[in-house]
């Protein structure tokens, strides 16, 4: 059998990370191999998870590469695979030169290495960043469909059930909760603290051994009918099906988040989780580059607001729902700011519904809050390769309150859904009231345009 060491650590300070994707490579990938972890005994490591998988562990007394490249020779290791931040370039250059093995280094901030194989196996990897940074000739396995993802996660989504925006404001949200193994910045009582202002939020808190405030944690968790500690857990998968969202790092943790389709709040508390921060900045996600108690609590309030929302395709409305749209169209509040301000026939209303199915070009959208009709969003002139689209949106006449909901709904399924990089609006000028409501959300006016002796102002979102 080929023998391969993998060179990882584990600690209070360092985080469990790097172990435990090492164990789904070797049980996913080098199942035929001879696997033996190379480790350090840290404060509180978790090098017991290694051996309840069945593996060799080699103990090492330093981070000196000499050491380790002795200690490969010794097992006569075909491979290295390196999976820590303080060992480089220079490290794994020396490690060949001492060894001659195939090095295999994982990365996850776009480093220079010195290595055959180079694994970056979160969603964001892109492997034209890695030119100049490894030898020619280095095999690069980078993005998505390397993210290593044990059998529970691929089992847990197949039994997912995916629950409906009316039913939420019943029961009690779900909400998994993970710091990292080791919380070593010490978050996770700051943020029960937010969630004490959610009178229908349960907290499930995973964490482990390796976390120095485990006691601390322990004590404030007591008798508190709404959190629950899961420590050490092997049932992280289902926990994530049967939550409602998340709150994590924008670490290894996202990677599983993102593959079980859990809505989430990324909070960054190291350095190398900024990789994953940009892409995460990108896609709109919601995301802290900092703890903010007040700025946790503004994107919980938005998260459950998104939850409680429902986009209903028009081509999916009952009857009554399309007459209902048909009479809100027609209503003299909404029609005066529409392009054609005649009133629409019902004839014409449904022939219209009728022929969205055939149409990529547009979108249109019954949105529902807490089971309720409260307005309709559309998209137009979608443009797929420059990545536009035109919108437009308007409330159930009557109703107050609901711009901001159904805005957010244009941006939660224009950037993230749609993947565009621009929305583009064009409102009449003495539409005062929505205008305010663009400028609110950050749109920019770009353009004048004069039609039928009226005024249009033309307003763009970018992503930033």
């Amino acid at each position: 059998m080929k023998k391969i060491l993998i060179r990882a650590d584990s600690s209070s300070t360092i985080g469990t990370g790097h172990i435990m994707r090492d164990l789904v490579l070797a049980k996913r990938d080098l199942f035929d191999s001879d696997v033996i972890f190379a480790v350090r005994d840290l404060p509180g490591n978790i090098n017991h998870k290694i051996e309840e998988a069945g593996y060799k562990i080699a103990s090492l007394a330093s981070d000196d590469i000499d050491e380790l490249a002795n200690l490969a020779k010794r097992e006569g290791a075909e491979t290295v695979m390196i999976d820590h931040y303080d060992i480089g370039y220079e490290d794994e250059k020396r490690l060949k030169e001492l060894t001659g093995a195939t090095i295999f280094a994982l990365d996850d901030t776009y480093e220079k290495h010195f290595c055959d194989i180079l694994l970056n196996h979160n969603v964001y990897a892109d492997a034209n960043r890695y030119k100049g940074l490894v030898p020619d000739g280095c095999e690069l396995r980078c993005g998505p469909k390397h993210t290593l993802l044990r059998d529970e996660f691929i089992e847990a989504k197949k039994r997912k059930s995916h629950h409906s925006a009316s039913g939420i404001r019943h029961r009690k949200l779900q909400v998994f909760i993970a710091m990292g193994g080791a919380d070593h910045s010490d978050k996770n009582i700051d943020i029960l603290e937010v969630l004490e202002n959610f009178e229908n939020i349960h907290a499930h808190i995973v964490t482990t051994t390796a976390n120095r405030n485990i006691d601390t944690l322990k004590r404030y968790a007591a008798g508190k009918k709404s959190v629950t500690l899961h420590i050490d857990t092997d049932k992280i998968a289902n926990l994530m099906a049967s939550s409602d969202f998340a709150i994590v790092t924008p670490s290894v943790t996202l990677n599983e988040v993102i593959f079980m389709e859990l809505p989430f709040i990324a909070i960054q508390t190291a350095d190398n989780q900024r990789e994953m921060s940009y892409y995460l900045q990108k896609k709109g996600a919601p995301f802290l580059e900092t703890f903010e108690k007040s700025r946790l609590q503004k994107a919980i309030e938005e998260t459950i607001e998104s939850l409680e929302t429902e986009l209903v395709d028009f081509t999916d409305l009952s009857s009554e729902e399309k007459n209902a749209v048909l009479a809100w169209r027609n209503h003299p509040d909404i029609r005066k700011w529409m392009l054609t301000k005649e009133p629409i026939p019902l004839k014409n209303h449904l022939a219209f519904i009728d022929s969205l199915r055939n149409r990529k070009d547009r979108l249109y959208f019954l949105v529902k809050y807490q089971g309720a009709a409260i307005g309709v969003i559309d998209f137009t002139e979608i443009d797929p390769t420059g990545k536009t689209a035109h919108f437009g949106l308007y409330t159930v006449p009557g109703t107050r309150g609901h711009g901001r909901r159904l805005m957010r709904s244009i941006i939660n399924y224009g950037f993230k859904t749609m993947n565009l990089d621009a929305l583009v609006a064009e409102v009449y000028k003495e539409n005062e009231k929505a205008l305010k409501l663009y400028e609110k959300f950050g749109f920019r006016k770009t353009g004048i345009y004069h039609r039928e002796n009226q005024t249009l102002l033309r307003m763009e979102l970018r992503r930033k």
